[in-house]
């Protein structure tokens, strides 16, 4: 398995792998180098490890694909023939149909790799057409095939990988490209906007969010949150000591109340509650625990700081802390998003 995400994050992916794949019975191991923005799990049967870790429960990564073949030393002058040969070690001979609907080259999110962006366009260009004459590639688009990744290391070494597209992000490199609004109060309203995209299904964005819903925004200031849920249609009573942005209030669509995120509660049951409060993040779980638990939402999106070190055990212990104080069945869904930094974001609603 292959996954990309965060450069400077591989320990906590390599961590979370390895307890799922020793969890679903699969014996292997993690292999990484820091701020490489990608980790390796090796020696598993990789198509079994992938069925017990379905993309959507993973936490730390932003893509997950099968490794096809490494590909060192490659020839600036001639960098396709290596890739049709090495398609041809891991099927066979040409096939009779195309094994592949889309073709991806990418590099890591990394500080190293970003100066490849440049390579990975142009020699997507010029190897796609090249594949579709060998039969390697559909001449259109079909996400119903398997998506073939060329992850490039360097201009001479690549990761060849096949990506399920029913199973993996529809992002390249994971990443959604979300644009900063001029009426936003704050950046951090695209790691709002990019929770309720990327943890949350299409099905789930239409029922869940509706014109008239009732919402709270627990610290909000200076409103990014607020701002996300009012353009989702909401109604919203945002919580914070600090000031919001003037043209929230202006919307008509906003209580400001100045008070503590932490003692503040609802006279009635809400739709959703949102929290990005700076604090320590088993706090931030057990006081979303009591709003799950207390009925005071339905619905909840927040995230947890996590500490500089054993970060993966600090997750684990938060969810499990945040699941079991709520005492009541609950569908979580967490990931580490390209917006978060030190974090996560925790998507939460009753079964």
């Amino acid at each position: 398995m292959l996954c990309y995400c965060r450069a400077g994050f591989e320990p906590e992916l390599a961590g979370e792998l390895t307890e799922r794949a020793a969890t679903a019975g699969q014996h292997g191991y993690a292999r990484t180098e820091r701020n490489s923005g990608y980790v390796e799990f090796l020696g598993a049967d990789a198509a079994a490890l992938s069925r017990a870790t379905p993309f959507s429960s993973l936490i730390f990564a932003r893509q997950k694909l099968l490794r096809l073949a490494e590909l060192r030393g490659l020839d600036p002058k001639d960098r396709i023939s290596p890739i049709v040969d090495a398609l041809q070690d891991a099927f066979g001979d040409k096939p009779a149909a195309p094994p592949f609907g889309d073709l991806w080259v990418e590099h890591p999110d990394s500080d190293a790799a970003k100066p490849l962006a440049g390579l990975a366009r142009s020699f997507g260009n010029a190897l796609r057409p090249a594949l579709r004459k060998a039969g390697w590639l559909t001449r259109d688009d079909d996400a119903r095939r398997p998506r073939l990744h060329v992850i490039f290391l360097d201009g001479t070494h690549a990761l060849l990988a096949q990506g399920d597209t029913r199973d993996g992000s529809p992002w390249p490199l994971g990443i959604p490209r979300l644009r900063m609004h001029a009426d936003a109060p704050s950046r951090s309203a695209l790691k709002l906007e990019e929770a309720i995209l990327t943890l949350l299904t299409e099905d789930e964005r239409t029922r869940l969010f509706r014109d008239g819903m009732r919402g709270a925004d627990l610290g909000a200031a200076p409103g990014g949150w607020t701002w996300v849920l009012m353009r989702q249609g909401l109604r919203v009573t945002s919580i914070d000591n600090g000031p919001l942005r003037e043209h929230l209030l202006d919307s008509g669509r906003v209580d400001h109340l100045r008070e503590d995120g932490f003692q503040w509660q609802p006279k009635a049951p809400l739709d959703w509650m949102v929290c990005d409060m700076v604090e320590q993040p088993r706090r931030v779980a057990e006081r979303m625990a009591t709003w799950l638990r207390e009925g005071w939402c339905r619905h909840a999106i927040f995230n947890l700081k996590l500490p500089m070190k054993k970060r993966w055990d600090e997750t684990r212990l938060c969810l499990d802390l945040f699941e079991r104080q709520a005492q009541k069945p609950l569908l979580i869904r967490a990931r580490q998003l390209y917006h978060d930094r030190e974090e996560i974001t925790v998507f939460a609603t009753a079964r």
